[in-house]
């Protein structure tokens, strides 16, 4: 017998599959407003050679905001929905690629405009609906020296790229976009949360609903246009944000 799933999934195995989710460990870099201690992972708890069973139980401890993580729109917004909201449907999408490289290397404060995003367009069709809209800036390749993702300068001022408000109006009012992430810890490009004194793009995005991923990888080996991303998570309920494993299938 032949079964259609089956046969979809074995051509979809001879296509790229690509990790865009960084591993963690009690090194991994987070946000310093969270309070040390919050991190504690693979503890062991029950070890080889209990008499009453012979295996080994570890727990994890981290805050929902750590390593590749998702933001639900209750993150910045009390009226927001939790993790309780989405079904397993809400965790794929069509995915395109930004890729402002370039210009970050010209100036690591760049936020990316929507002309970057119309250029893209150009080449490779609208913005679908639903599509998860990734920026590809290789601020990954800092990961995981937290000076370096934070861009710290000797007056310890934080220096990196990231989107612009104007950029996020674009794929969610223009086009309809289910999700954005980045490479970066912020969505703010940090001139721009410097010159708001808020995190206002992040706020945006989730005060509209959306939902976004933060600090990706490996976005350089994925197609501009043409990919499927699948986020997964921890179902626990009423989360804020979670850590994710993420990853594309590409040509």
């Amino acid at each position: 017998m032949t079964y259609k799933l089956w046969e979809a999934l074995e051509s979809a195995k001879q296509l790229r599959w690509v990790e865009l989710s960084h591993p963690l460990t009690n090194d991994s870099p987070y946000w310093s407003g969270i309070p040390e201690g919050s991190v504690e992972l693979g503890k062991v708890v029950f070890d080889w050679g209990n008499p009453m069973l012979e295996c080994r139980i570890q727990t994890f401890k981290f805050p929902g905001q750590f390593g590749t993580h998702i933001d639900f729109p209750g993150h910045f917004d009390k009226n927001g929905v939790l993790s309780s909201a989405y079904g397993v449907k809400d965790g794929v999408f069509p995915l395109c690629v930004i890729d402002i490289t370039d210009k970050v290397k010209e100036d690591v404060h760049y936020a990316v405009k929507p002309e970057d995003i119309m250029a893209w367009e150009e080449k490779y069709g609208p913005i679908p609906d639903g599509a998860f809209v990734a920026l590809r800036t290789d601020w990954y390749k800092n990961w995981p020296d937290m000076n370096a993702l934070s861009g710290i300068a000797e007056d310890g001022s934080e220096n990196f790229p990231g989107w612009s408000l104007d950029a996020l109006k674009y794929i969610y009012e223009t086009r309809n976009a289910a999700a954005n992430g980045h490479e970066t810890l912020d969505t703010d490009a940090s001139a721009e949360a410097a010159k708001a004194g808020d995190l206002a793009c992040e706020r945006y995005v989730l005060e509209r609903g959306k939902l976004q991923v933060e600090v990706l990888q490996n976005l350089d080996q994925v197609a501009p246009a043409g990919a499927v991303i699948v986020v997964s998570w921890p179902r626990i309920e009423d989360a804020v944000g979670l850590p994710v494993r993420v990853f594309a299938i590409t040509e």
